[in-house]
């Protein structure tokens, strides 16, 4: 396939750099069973694995391009593109620090001071500092305004109290992006923003208790703050301005943000997966139905097709998405990208089920189970995609309002 644009000499000099690297430092075949994501990193043994790998990337300039130098970056231009996409096309493992990357790093570097930047990007590109993320509350999910956790100005210091949950990687997290509120009388200018080290804190201010999905995983968390005191200096912008800098976090978050974030591809090996359409056909081949393959179901055949012809526009809206003349709305294939690429996910899951028929009940473990169980675990997963980032609810009412102008939604 063609590039979607046209390389700048610089960037195909970087491009063939990138591939160079990539070919000639392939990480070995991890020891342990890799999760479908880092939202679901579990253990020791895959963070470390992963964490090696975003670091060796980190070093060789392939995460953090488009940063400016005296931050930790690259100081390129729009090469973090050509670096994703070489390694996509290389297979290599996802990088474990995706909340950092993908929210925590533009958020600091548009809104935090030139001394937290100096101090916290570079290892949180490296992954040597992992980062979670403290949005949602018991009482506060899709209405983030609502946020309750609150900060009580002592002095130069700020003491917190308060509940988050549904915290990726709060187990393994050294730093937190916290929006919390500072002032009870106001809905949106009573919010705040800082940046929290609560891997410091833990047992003084800060109880991290892991949530088992029903998958088996604990890749989420509460977090708990109980009078934890932080600095001023971890504030990002203004007094009063946290709901500001959130949005520029979750803009990123849905990948409709300026900077692009660094990501790895899916690494296929022995314990992994990826769920897109093309790795039914072997399940397809495998599998009966009426004592048939199922790769002889017509309806079946036809519905996986109709899987791929989505997930192809999906990735021609994604080359659109980086071609401004193409753009008719600066948001609109961004968010759109988002809501339809958790769906599309989700789909392909919930058919592959259907495709394994009575196999799909078979889990991890299992030696019969087609592809390790990895389909009923990503399936599984697929409704965490669906909410994270704000549920495919939400980014229909964002598109309806604020990219096609319709009236908000009571």
């Amino acid at each position: 396939m063609a590039e979607p644009q046209k390389d700048s000499p610089e960037q195909a000099e970087f491009r063939q750099y990138c591939r160079q690297w990539l070919a000639d430092n392939r990480p070995p075949d991890p020891v342990v069973r890799l999760p479908l994501s880092a939202l679901e990193i579990m253990t020791e043994g895959q963070l470390c694995y992963l964490q090696a790998w975003q670091k060796a990337a980190y070093d060789a300039g392939l995460v953090g391009c488009d940063y400016p130098r005296e931050v930790g970056g690259g100081g390129r231009r729009d090469c973090q593109r050509v670096a994703n996409e070489e390694m996509l096309a290389a297979r290599t493992p996802f990088f474990p620090n995706v909340i950092g990357l993908g929210m925590a790093a533009p958020t600091v570097f548009y809104h935090g001071s030139d001394e937290l930047k100096r101090q916290l990007l570079p290892r949180l590109f490296s992954g040597e500092d992992i980062w979670c993320q403290g949005f949602s509350e018991p009482g506060a999910g899709s209405d983030l305004a609502s946020v309750q956790t609150f900060a009580r100005r002592e002095g130069d210091k700020w003491v917190i109290n308060g509940h988050k949950v549904w915290t990726s990687l709060a187990h393994f997290a050294e730093w937190m992006i916290l929006l919390l509120r500072t002032d009870k009388s106001h809905k949106y200018d009573g919010l705040s923003y800082f940046v929290v080290p609560i891997r410091a804190a833990l047992g003084k201010g800060v109880t991290v208790r892991p949530l088992i999905k029903i998958t088996g995983e604990t890749g989420f968390n509460e977090v708990i703050f109980d009078n934890l005191e932080v600095e001023d200096r971890y504030r990002l912008d203004e007094l009063g301005k946290g709901w500001q800098v959130a949005m520029t976090t979750l803009l990123h978050e849905r990948g409709a943000g300026e900077l692009q974030t660094p990501r790895a591809g899916g690494l296929k090996s022995e314990g992994s997966h990826t769920t897109n359409t093309g790795n039914l056909f072997e399940l397809l081949r495998t599998s009966k139905r009426d004592g048939q393959p199922a790769a002889a179901d017509p309806l079946l055949r036809d519905r996986i097709m109709q899987q791929l012809i989505r997930e192809h526009g999906l990735a021609q809206n994604q080359r659109r998405a980086r071609v401004p003349a193409l753009l008719d709305h600066p948001m609109r294939l961004l968010l759109q990208n988002k809501l339809l690429a958790s769906e599309i996910s989700q789909d392909t899951a919930a058919l592959a089920l259907e495709v394994a028929g009575a196999r799909a009940s078979l889990y991890l473990g299992d030696d019969n189970a087609p592809a390790r169980g990895q389909w009923p675990l990503a399936y599984m997963n697929s409704y965490g995609m669906t909410i994270a980032a704000g549920t495919s609810e939400i980014q229909r009412n964002i598109l309806g309002e604020r990219v096609l102008g319709l009236a908000k939604s009571k």
